[in-house]
């Protein structure tokens, strides 16, 4: 099958900044595609390589097998960071503006959008404004959905009605690249690329992703004292219940705990989603 998207070895420099490093991806239809990395990892940047709005430095960004264009461009939908929306038109206002700019006449406005028609998108809450730029980034039924952060700010409840536009969207046929930072959500991807400083780290399935990674499981009878002292140690610990979770091996945990006399029980166990991806960027960073 042949990708709606591609970058063949991406790369985009800003001076002696390498924003993008060589990354090769793709992205076909009816699959969701996510995109993860900690802010300033290259993210938004690729993105905007891949849909034309900068130019690469060096490899090459296809959209629909071409060079991106504004012809291309009309074939997706894209809701950026900042929305993409005018806060100084209503919502009608802008629903009709994206109609015309992509030749669509008397397209009606959603009917979960009627009693808002007439507001300023400016006098929204960030989480209307974003259920907003989804519909309208809809509304020409794109081939190709790119979605930068979509659910940031957004209400558990509609964080869920906007995840299910995209399967839907998916299982129409539509390819769907999105970043976000919500572990849950990546979950919910097809396949997942984790970059770090301009760089692609490892893609794949979230099980792709966390491999053979492990962490240690501590349990002791003074769990709260346990998490200090591993704190302490500047180890990255997560707590469950009476639980500790921490990337680190039994030596390591023994050694920060060998002088204060605590007792533990440490058993290695397959990481999750999150703790895999903060040991990526740990190694990362590492080197």
């Amino acid at each position: 099958m042949n990708a709606l998207a591609e970058t063949r070895g991406v790369t985009r420099r800003f001076g002696t900044f390498t924003a993008v490093d060589s990354v090769s991806l793709a992205v076909e239809g009816g699959e969701t595609v996510g995109l993860l990395g900690a802010n300033g990892a290259g993210k938004t940047t690729l993105i905007r390589l891949l849909l034309g709005l900068l130019p690469p430095t060096s490899g090459e960004a296809l959209l629909f097998g071409s060079a991106p264009s504004v012809r291309s461009r009309r074939r997706v939908g894209y809701v950026p960071q900042t929305l993409g929306l005018y806060d100084d038109m209503t919502v009608k206002e802008n629903w009709d503006f994206t109609s015309r700019a992509f030749g669509l006449q008397r397209m009606p406005l959603p009917e979960d959008l009627g009693e808002i028609r007439n507001d300023l998108v400016g006098t929204l809450s960030l989480g209307t404004q974003r259920q907003v730029a989804f519909a309208v980034a809809m509304s020409h039924k794109p081939e190709l959905l790119v979605l930068d952060e979509p659910t940031s700010g957004v209400a558990p409840l509609s964080r869920a009605r906007l995840w299910q536009d995209i399967h839907a969207g998916a299982e129409a046929g539509a390819g769907v690249l999105v970043t976000t930072h919500n572990m849950e959500e990546a979950e919910q991807c097809d396949r997942l690329v984790v970059m770090a400083d301009g760089q692609m780290m490892v893609g794949g399935t979230a099980a792709d992703v966390i491999g053979s990674r492990t962490v240690a499981e501590v349990r002791s009878k003074d769990w709260r004292r346990t998490f200090e002292l591993l704190d302490n140690s500047g180890l990255v610990i997560q707590a469950h219940g009476d639980v500790l979770r921490v990337p680190a091996s039994k030596n390591v945990i023994d050694e920060a705990l060998a002088s204060e006399g605590v007792e533990v029980s440490t058993a290695l166990v397959r990481a999750n989603l999150e703790e895999a991806f903060v040991m990526i960027i740990s190694e990362k960073s590492a080197t």
